[in-house]
């Protein structure tokens, strides 16, 4: 379970060619090569479970441990992640199967019986690392020649003996290894390009007294060519019951290049579903386009020239619309302060997004840099603090604020405190299920370190720059007294408005949601960075684009009150994003657990809130620029 799980949302996340995005592999990582006969070691990392959403680390279970178990070195991203990659007791050689090897044999007590059903019925998987290669499973499709690969491998499966209705637990105790492989035919060295596994549950037995390096097992002996095909005879889950781990590993030439050797987990096949979801979100961008351009070419150049030719103030003042409240509309609004701090926000958050986006379309984010996507992410969220503080001070200041420091620390100190308090309460209780998801007390400190060390900093450099610069000049002059606001009509209602405002900029990007949830909550790997990149793109557009018509159908209505409606209308689809959020859970998700429940709850929270800022400041700066540009067209005497 992963702190910022919610960052990919803004994740709530184009290369030069689309299916680019598929093939161009991490820059900068060198290839490995073997030589026939060289150790492979195999790494094991955390057991997920798309039930529970709980990650617990491979030796939490009794599984066969090596003498000394060390850790490898994890990045920020990785911890956060809950992954813990530890090394393990199986080892191969390269080109050399092997078959019916014993790693160790186990005897079941109370507690490790209980232990194994457990994730059993959670459906937890096995997670393996081969020269970073996930372990997958292949699953044959019905159509031919078409393989769909899982992460990882069952614990273990639940099923009934012929003949009776009693449920038993099985344990996978057999794993069949396939590692593929890309020969050079002038060096004869190999590099790696796939890393399989079919696991069974068989019942080992052997003769005589048992001897790990000795005792010949006779349901799997190589001697005899008596290889396991199948699970008719499983192993099963009980106390006192013996269990012996045993592992096949065959090597397989393979045509695929090392560059290509992860094209076939990141394969996509219902790339038509993505296209869809770009010709449905350009609709709505042309739909809102030609309300735009109808309201900038007819409405507002006729108005404006009206306007311009009146002579008398007579005259000026029997005109009706969105030119009468000119001496009004740049009054600043209720809570300034606060608005400034969520503008700020959503300018580091916007930063931080762009950047994320620009790095992986240009292949950076590969995920086979583990972690490297949370990372950047939240490194680039403390970096973009200077530009938040920036955003702030200048709106501060045209708002006629003095107390400068006191802006930038509360956009310093809001968001990521409102974060870290849901934050807090999640980790407590996956610390409460003793899940590997859990941060580590060093790892907090390096988050505290990142926000309080460099963020708060970064925020004040970014508004001691701002509010030294001069002050963003209204086009018009505010009049002293405040008009006051004709009664408006029902669909003028604020709150109508607002939540009417949110349906189409989540309506953009409501189909590529579906793909980023599934991605983060059932395991699987994303990464259509081109689609997701055009998708944000048609969100900002449609943002922008859906506040500018209802701020001017709101100014026409005498109505000058536009500052918070603006960040309101599009950010109000951050409600639509938590309420499908919810409804993805109860049709898509088999979460049972109240903790799991309340972790992904929490997360979506976050990212709902996160997805808030972004848009809503999106559509204020729209709303800002629309209002700057139409007032300093009339002439005002």
């Amino acid at each position: 379970m992963a702190f910022w799980r919610s960052l990919a949302f803004s994740a709530i996340l184009l290369p030069l060619f689309i299916h680019g995005a598929l093939c161009f592999y991490l820059p900068g990582v060198a290839p490995q090569d073997f030589q026939k006969g060289d150790p492979l070691q195999v790494k094991v990392n955390k057991l997920t479970s798309t039930k529970t959403q709980l990650p617990y680390t491979y030796y939490s279970l009794p599984y066969c441990a090596p003498e000394k178990i060390l850790d490898s070195a994890e990045n920020l991203g990785e911890v956060l992640r809950g992954d813990r990659i530890e090394n393990s007791r199986y080892v191969f050689k390269m080109r050399e199967p092997q078959m019916c090897n014993i790693v160790c044999k186990l005897k079941l007590d109370a507690k490790t019986a209980k232990e194994f059903k457990e994730k059993i019925d959670d459906e937890y998987r096995v997670n393996m690392i081969l020269d970073n290669l996930p372990l997958v499973v292949p699953i044959k499709r019905v159509e031919p020649d078409s393989t769909v690969y899982q992460l990882g491998f069952h614990v273990g499966l639940k099923g009934q003996y012929t003949g009776s209705k009693e449920e038993k637990h099985f344990i996978h105790n057999h794993l069949a290894f396939t590692v593929k492989y890309h020969r050079d035919t002038l060096t004869e060295s190999a590099r790696i390009v796939g890393f399989e596994v079919k696991p069974f549950s068989v019942k080992h037995e052997f003769e005589g007294k048992w001897d790990e390096q000795a005792t010949r097992l006779t349901t799997c002996d190589p001697h005899a060519k008596h290889t396991v095909v199948n699970s008719n005879t499983p192993q099963e889950v009980e106390e006192n019951k013996e269990i012996i781990f045993t592992y096949d590993v065959e090597f397989q030439e393979s045509d695929v290049k090392w560059a290509s050797r992860w094209d076939a987990y990141l394969l996509m096949s219902d790339d038509q579903i993505h296209w869809f979801s770009i010709v449905n979100s350009l609709m709505i961008v042309l739909f809102l386009s030609g309300m735009v351009a109808m309201i900038m070419l007819r409405t507002l150049y006729r108005d404006i020239s009206k306007y311009n030719e009146l002579e008398t103030q007579e005259e000026a003042q029997e005109e009706t619309g969105w030119k009468l409240v000119h001496g009004d509309v740049f009054r600043p609004p209720n809570n300034p302060d606060l608005l400034c701090v969520y503008v700020g926000t959503g300018v580091q958050f916007f930063g931080m997004i762009l950047v994320t986006m620009m790095f992986a379309v240009l292949g950076f984010l590969s995920p086979s840099n583990r972690g490297g996507l949370m990372t950047v992410m939240l490194l680039l969220w403390v970096f973009m603090g200077i530009f938040a503080g920036y955003a702030s001070a200048r709106l501060y200041k045209m708002f006629k604020g003095a107390e400068w420091k006191k802006i930038a620390l509360k956009t310093a100190i809001m968001f990521p405190g409102i974060v870290s308090a849901i934050f807090f309460v999640l980790n407590g209780l996956i610390w409460g299920q003793k899940s590997s998801g859990a941060v580590p007390f060093g790892t907090m400190f390096a988050l505290i370190f990142l926000w309080f060390g460099i963020s708060v900093p970064l925020v004040f450099v970014g508004a001691y720059v701002g509010f030294k610069k001069p002050a963003t000049e209204s086009p018009v002059k505010t009049n002293k007294i405040p008009r006051q606001i004709p009664e408006q009509a029902w669909y003028m209602n604020p709150v109508f408005s607002i939540l009417i405002g949110g349906i189409l900029p989540f309506g953009a990007v409501f189909i590529e949601l579906f793909f980023i949830l599934t991605s983060i909550w059932l395991n699987q790997f994303y990464y259509i960075f081109g689609f997701l990149f055009l998708v944000f793109t048609i969100l900002i557009v449609t943002c922008a684009e859906i506040t500018i018509v209802l701020c001017y159908f709101q100014l026409c209505s005498e109505d000058y009150l536009w500052w918070w409606r603006s960040y309101l209308t599009s950010g109000s689809s951050a409600l639509y994003l938590f309420l499908y959020a919810t409804f993805y859970f109860f049709t898509k998700l088999e979460i049972t657990k109240l903790v799991s429940g309340l972790l992904y709850f929490g997360y979506m929270l976050i990212a709902s809130y996160a997805f808030f800022v972004v848009t809503g400041s999106i559509g204020f700066y729209a709303c800002f620029w629309f209002t700057r540009l139409i007032y300093s067209s009339v002439k005002i005497d």
